[in-house]
């Protein structure tokens, strides 16, 4: 181990050092040190102590420093300072993001993982394990493991394990989804879990082995590489042991079963095979809980009292065993599980539960993101913002858009690849004017945090990831469209017009109207509006042209002069001021007519109301605006059209949905009349379901979303949907006389993390660290005592963009 120049107290290489180490094939996980900042000093303390732990699994530690000498490769390249690498057989193997191994788990869980990435299966739905299962069948059992989050404890145990035994078991990863359903687990209520799949055929015990699936074993204590160890070798114990003495005689468990209890049943001659069945249909129950040895009364060496027919033995006592007489094998089962949930309350009070609080991501997210984790990102189409560059980088653009997210959060990461798309389609096709820039909060949290002494002017981050939008000297505006590259790419093409625009002849008026602005939003239908307004500053000018801004990257807004008012409002007979509203959907030039509003939040609401198609179609991206109503959702489910005569049953029914809104006039205003087509969002049918607990027969009308009630009622599947009767079913709903089908739950989504400033608390665990002073707390105490507490953003960015000010901070 000392070859190459590597100790166990001194991590460091000189470049020479490295490379022979390296032509001698060795494996290396190295760091190149250039710049070393806080976060990349904590990195190098866990490094030296990862390097004892990997030590044991052939690996070389190390780090070299740029400073005093250059790796050409690996040390003019600034994009690496957040880059450890992974060495094998004299050639870079992997590459590791610094969030990705952060301490001594993640370094060595990463790196084991990255060698036994052929040997350790990744599965995320219950196909995928079926098929391994199957695969399996009658050659080697099955280790599945679940972890919340890669690079924990429990990651490395079983990176650990399966480096031991990968070639005696399959070893599967999972990080939550549909096969913790199938094992009949509720993701919420586990942190880790381990589950033994017996896929080896054992003559005459697999007796509960399905022609599907294999029998499962859960691992009942946490998954520590000593508790695997010790699970693994007791699923390797005989499932039935046959003894020939008295229980007393039998002597305790060996290594290494010596924690585990003994359960005797006693069998006789003339019952012996059906002693048998019942022995082995209990020991599958009692799997990785119990030894179970099954006692032959007849022998001479057997004293105990036909009175009893079963008995125990525990681990703390050894020596003592307890006679039970059953009337069910049931209580003796109950006996132990019992005794094993007591087990796991006293661990779990003794275990840190960081993650009680977390809310896990899609499976499918978590999973591509880690499929992708060895794919190095170009991002050199982004800017890097800090603390430091922050108001400089934003003084040099008119428009920045900027990404806010956590390295650590696969929503985030999944979407910083769509964002980089974004950056370079702008690059190609030469949009000069954005700049595209991120933001890592798990670096940068004083900026994250906005807070006071930075003078940033956009309220804490507080949900990941989230894109706020820049110009020199105005508020910041807030993103709120779908997480994808195109969603994103339409609402910066569209911020980059003005807004509104100024218009002061008819051409420029008939430009705005029916010309596309740039040729990259030809595929896109726009909305538009128009303020009408005589003088300027007229009253409720001001409020118009601020919720204008606000609506920028949605809507196409402008403002007409003076002299084009007079003409407008002859040619259109409208009375000014006025705004006039284009919905994209609407054919010809006829525009909705809205009164100038008091309030810029009331005249969004009017403008976002107007621009919503009366009977919409629900979609993924549209659903925010129409629950954004605050009216109670008709919504008509409708099924995929196989053929032209199902296509024509459908418009039957939008047409008598449209008959409707016109038969119930102003009654139906309380209603928000939707439909969803399942074809279009296979998502609808999840929708569906939690509505009314299964899925009933197309099409389905439901009423849900309503002011009075979480209440949810079914239009009766058994009568045709006419407008007539829909609105007979409703004054039923309004009168109290119609059954709800279900209650909607209110299943609350807080932020998937709390934005929690860790440099502020590492500071603060300094000796002669004094807290910054904002400029209202100059002249109080000084050593006033400062609470962790403190440093939990609370507050929530506000649904009105115009809300966030440079003003409002909130304090750490």
């Amino acid at each position: 181990m000392n070859s190459g120049g590597y100790t166990l107290d001194q991590i460091e290489y000189t470049p020479a050092e490295f490379y022979k180490t390296l032509h001698l094939g060795k494996m290396m996980f190295v760091y190149f040190e250039q710049n070393v900042s806080p976060t990349i000093s904590l990195f190098l303390v866990e490094l030296e102590k990862s390097a004892e732990a990997l030590r044991d699994y052939g690996f070389l530690v190390g780090k070299v420093s740029c400073e005093k000498e250059l790796v050409q490769e690996y040390c003019t390249e600034e994009r690496y300072q957040h880059t450890a690498f992974l060495f094998r057989g004299g050639k870079e193997f992997l590459s590791f993001d610094l969030d990705t191994v952060f301490d001594v788990n993640s370094i060595v869980s990463e790196v084991l993982f990255a060698i036994l990435r052929e040997e350790v299966k990744y599965v995320h739905t219950d196909a995928d394990l079926l098929s391994m299962e199957r695969a399996a069948r009658g050659k080697r059992d099955i280790v599945l493991g679940y972890v919340r989050s890669l690079g924990t404890r429990e990651h490395r145990s079983l990176m650990e394990t399966a480096y031991v035994y990968g070639s005696k078991y399959q070893f599967i990863l999972i990080t939550g989804g549909p096969v913790l359903k199938q094992l009949g687990v509720k993701e919420s209520s586990l942190l880790s879990g381990v589950w033994f799949l017996h896929c080896r055929v054992h003559c005459g015990l697999m007796t509960s082995m399905t022609p599907e699936r294999c029998p499962s074993t859960l691992m009942r204590k946490v998954p520590s590489t000593l508790n695997l160890y010790s699970f693994l070798q007791l699923m390797e114990a005989p499932l039935v042991s046959e003894v020939y003495v008295d229980p007393s005689s039998v002597p305790p468990p060996q290594f290494p079963y010596q924690l585990t209890p003994q359960v005797f049943l006693f069998s006789r001659p003339a019952t012996q095979h059906l002693d048998m069945d019942v022995a082995t249909a209990l020991a599958w129950k009692l799997r990785g809980l119990a030894l179970l040895l099954l006692v032959h009364r007849q022998s001479p060496g057997v004293k105990t009292p036909e009175e009893y027919n079963a008995a125990y033995r525990l681990p703390e006592k050894s020596s003592e065993v307890t006679y039970l007489t059953l009337h069910s094998l049931s209580d003796l089962l109950e006996l132990f599980i019992t005794q094993e949930k007591e087990v796991e309350e006293e661990e779990d009070e003794d275990e840190e539960e960081e993650d009680s609080h977390f809310e896990r991501l899609d499976d499918e997210i978590a999973a591509t993101v880690f499929a992708n984790r060895a794919n190095f990102l170009d991002t050199d189409s982004v800017a890097r913002l800090t603390s430091e560059n922050f108001h400089t980088e934003v003084a040099q653009s008119s428009l920045t858009v900027a990404l806010f997210y956590l390295k650590w959060d696969a929503v985030s990461m999944a979407f910083l690849n769509s964002f980089v798309e974004v950056a370079e389609r702008l690059l190609e096709s030469e949009v000069d004017d954005v700049q595209m820039s991120v933001v890592d909060c798990g670096e940068w949290t004083d900026l994250c945090a906005a807070q006071v002494w930075t003078d940033i002017p956009f309220q804490p981050i507080t949900a990941f990831p989230s894109v706020l939008l820049f110009r020199p000297q105005q508020p910041a505006q807030l993103y709120r469209g779908m997480l994808g590259s195109e969603a994103l790419h339409r609402f910066i093409m569209i911020s980059r017009i003005k807004s509104p625009l100024l218009l002061s002849t008819q051409e420029e008026v008939t430009s705005f109207l029916q010309e596309v602005p740039h040729p990259e939003l030809s595929g896109y239908r726009l909305d538009r509006i128009l303020g009408l307004f005589r003088t300027h500053p007229e009253p409720g000018s001001s409020v118009f042209i601020e919720a204008t801004k606000s609506l920028g990257g949605e809507v196409l807004s402008g403002l007409l002069s003076d002299e084009l008012v007079e003409k407008w409002t002859a040619e259109h007979f409208v009375d000014s001021p006025a705004v006039l509203v284009f919905p994209s959907w609407r054919t010809g030039n006829h525009p909705l007519i809205l009164p100038v509003s008091s309030s810029v939040k009331e005249l969004l609401t009017q403008v976002r109301a107007a621009l919503l198609h009366p009977l919409p179609e629900l979609t993924v991206e549209n659903l925010p605006s129409i629950l954004s109503q605050g009216k109670a959702l008709l919504l008509l489910f409708v099924g995929e059209e196989e053929d032209e005569i199902g296509w024509r049953q459908n418009q039957a029914l939008l047409e008598e949905m449209r008959s409707l809104l016109e038969l119930g006039g102003e009654k139906m205003e309380r209603y928000q009349t939707c439909w969803i087509h399942l074809g279009h969002t296979p998502a609808g049918m999840s929708v569906l379901e939690s509505y009314l607990g299964t899925l009933p027969p197309l099409p389905a009308l439901v009423l849900t979303h309503l002011t009075t009630g979480d209440e949810i009622y079914q239009y009766p599947p058994s009568t045709p949907i006419l407008a007539s009767s829909v609105l007979q079913w409703l004054q039923k709903v309004e009168d109290g006389t119609e059954s709800s089908a279900g209650l909607l739950r209110g299943d609350g989504r807080s932020p998937a993390f709390e934005f929690y400033d860790f440099l502020k608390v590492m500071d603060m665990q300094e000796p002669d660290y004094i807290e910054p002073k904002t400029p209202s707390e100059e002249g109080e105490e000084e050593d006033e005592e400062v609470s962790v507490e403190e440093h939990l953003v609370a507050e929530e960015i506000t649904e009105d963009v115009s809300d966030i000010s440079p003003n409002l901070h909130s304090e750490l």
